[in-house]
C-alpha cells in the first residue's frame, strides 16, 4: 500500500461550532511522510501543528491540538474523512482557531476530497497491525475502548444515553469503503438540557438547527422555550414533544451512534497509523477517545522499535571481538561491557554483552535476586556508541570519547545473568565538532530493556 494524497488543493469556509468564527481551511497536496499537519495562517508566527495524539491541548466538547498561543479546534470531522479515504499527506492552512463545523458531518470533506482526487505516492503507508488486546477504561465515566487482532479494520460503537428518546444505540462500519455512504453524512449532536451549560461555558457559539441534531427528551413550556430561544438568538424553536427540534429529520435511526463512530475515527487517526483490528468502544467520547490513542501510540512506538532489533546468530562470525574491541576502546576488567560487534556502518553499530552471574558486582547488587544495573546498560551502550564515534577517525587508539549528556533514559524490563543484551546504538544527527549524539536501544529477546538518547564528544589525546 502507498501513501497518498489529494490531487489539488480546494477550500471550504464556514464558522466553527463553539467559537462561531468565520474562516476558511484550504486543503494542500504535501508530499511523502510529511503527514497531516496544520498551518494557522492568521496568527503572526503561523505555527503548523502536527496532526498526532502527542499534540493534543483540550477534549472539552471537540478535539483541539496545540498550544496556547496557536490551537486549532474541531479538527475530528476533517481527520476522519481523511482517514477513511486514505490520505495520509496534507497541509491544511486555516485562518481561524476552529475547523468550520459545515453541517454538522464530515460529508462535504469527503465529497471535496474525492472530487480533488486522490493520488498515491512513492512512500509505503504504514500499517499497524493488532497482535494482541489492547484496552483502555476511564475510571470516572466507565466508558472504554478495545482493539483485538482481526483482518480488517472494523469498528463498533455501543452508547445508553439514558434518555428516552435515543435509549440505547450502536453503530458498525465492518468495511472503510463504506464510510461515506454509511458514516460520513451523520451529524453532531446535543441534549437540550445541555445547552445552556455550554453556552455558559462560552461554547456552540456556531451552532445552530443547520449544523447540528438538538435532542429534547421531554415536552417543553412556552416559558422554558423563550428562555431557550434567547440563550440561542433565535424566535422559531418548537418542541411540541420530545424529540429533535423543528422535527429536523434524522438521516439515519442511529444518527447519533453513527456520528460517535464518524468522531472515533478522527480522534484514532492522531496515532499516525493506519490501523487493523477491531475496535469496539462503549460510550465513547473525545477524552477516552484521545486517552485510548495514547496507550495505542505507545504500542505502536514500541513496535517501531522492535522492528528495527537487529538479528543475532551466534554462529556468525562477529566484525569485532574483544580483542579487537579492546584496541579501539581503553576499557578493561572489570569495566568492558562489550564482548563484540556484530554490526557496524557509518550511522549506527551493534554490540553484544553476554550477562553472567560471574560478573563481580552480583556480589553486592541485589543478592540473593541478582539484576544488571541500570547504569551499567547505559554504559554498555555508551561503550558500543563509543565505538561508532571512534571509527569515524584516523588512529582511533589515539582517541577518548567522553559522554556528556543522558536524555529520555527508560529502563523497561529487568536484565538477569543468562541474559544477551543486543545493544544498538544509531546516529540522531550527522557528527559535528566531535559532537555525537546517539540513540541507544538495548534488547533482550524480543523487549526493549532500556533506551535513551546519549551525546558524546570524542577528543584526542594530548
Amino acid at each position: 500500500m502507498k501513501q497518498q494524497t489529494i490531487n489539488k488543493s480546494f477550500t471550504l469556509k464556514g464558522s466553527g461550532l463553539h467559537t462561531g468564527k468565520e474562516c476558511s481551511i484550504t486543503f494542500h497536496p504535501a508530499d511523502p511522510n510529511h503527514g497531516i499537519k496544520f498551518k494557522r495562517i492568521d496568527l503572526e508566527v503561523q505555527p503548523l501543528i502536527k496532526a498526532d495524539v502527542s499534540k493534543v491541548h483540550s477534549t472539552l466538547r471537540c478535539t483541539t491540538i496545540g498550544k496556547e498561543d496557536g490551537t486549532i479546534s474541531t479538527i475530528e470531522h476533517a481527520l476522519s474523512a481523511c482517514y477513511a479515504l486514505g490520505v495520509d499527506n496534507l497541509l491544511i492552512e486555516i485562518d481561524g482557531p476552529e475547523v468550520p463545523i459545515l453541517d454538522g458531518s464530515a460529508l462535504e470533506i469527503v465529497k471535496r476530497i474525492k472530487k480533488s482526487g486522490i493520488i498515491a505516492q512513492d512512500g509505503d503507508k504504514e500499517v499497524y497491525v493488532i497482535t494482541e488486546n489492547i484496552a483502555y477504561k476511564d475510571p470516572e465515566t466507565g466508558a472504554e475502548i478495545i482493539a483485538m487482532p482481526a483482518d480488517e479494520l472494523s469498528l463498533t460503537v455501543l452508547l445508553d444515553f439514558d434518555s428516552p428518546v435515543l435509549g440505547s444505540q450502536y453503530a458498525q462500519l465492518d468495511d472503510i469503503s463504506q464510510y461515506e455512504k454509511e458514516i460520513a453524512p451523520s451529524r453532531t449532536f446535543v441534549f437540550v438540557k445541555e445547552l445552556e451549560s455550554l453556552i455558559d461555558q462560552g461554547l456552540i457559539k456556531g451552532g445552530n438547527l443547520d449544523n447540528a441534531l438538538v435532542i429534547a427528551n421531554t415536552a417543553f413550556s412556552n416559558k422554558e422555550i423563550a428562555g431557550l430561544e434567547k440563550k440561542l438568538g433565535r424566535k422559531d424553536i418548537k418542541i411540541e414533544k420530545e424529540g429533535v427540534l423543528n422535527t429536523t429529520k434524522l438521516r439515519f435511526s442511529n444518527e447519533p451512534a453513527r456520528h460517535k463512530l464518524l468522531d472515533l475515527i478522527g480522534d484514532i487517526s492522531l496515532v499516525g497509523t493506519m490501523i487493523q483490528g477491531k475496535i469496539v468502544a462503549k460510550r465513547p467520547g473525545h477524552s477516552v477517545n484521545i486517552a485510548f490513542a495514547k496507550v495505542l501510540k505507545q504500542k505502536i512506538t514500541e513496535h517501531r522499535k522492535l522492528r528495527g532489533k537487529p538479528l543475532y546468530d551466534p554462529t556468525v562470525a562477529p566484525i569485532m571481538d574483544t580483542e579487537a574491541i579492546k584496541k579501539m576502546i581503553p576499557h578493561r576488567y572489570p569495566f568492558l561491557f562489550v564482548d563484540k560487534i556484530i554490526e557496524l556502518s557509518e550511522n549506527h553499530v551493534v554490540g553484544v554483552k553476554n550477562v553472567t552471574f560471574n560478573e563481580q558486582f552480583f556480589q553486592g547488587h541485589f543478592p540473593g535476586n541478582p539484576v544488571f544495573p541500570g547504569v551499567l546498560q547505559m554504559e554498555a551502550l555508551a561503550q558500543t556508541g563509543g565505538i561508532l564515534a571512534l571509527s569515524t577517525v584516523e588512529e582511533p587508539e589515539l582517541w577518548d570519547t567522553y559522554f556528556i549528556k543522558i536524555d529520555n533514559c527508560k529502563f523497561k524490563n529487568k536484565v538477569v545473568p543468562g541474559d544477551t543484551l543486543i545493544l544498538k546504538m544509531e546516529l540522531m544527527s550527522p557528527i559535528r565538532r566531535g559532537i555525537v549524539q546517539m540513540q541507544a536501544i538495548a534488547y533482550v529477546g524480543n523487549k526493549i530493556v532500556s533506551e535513551g538518547e546519549l551525546t558524546a564528544q570524542i577528543i584526542k589525546r594530548k
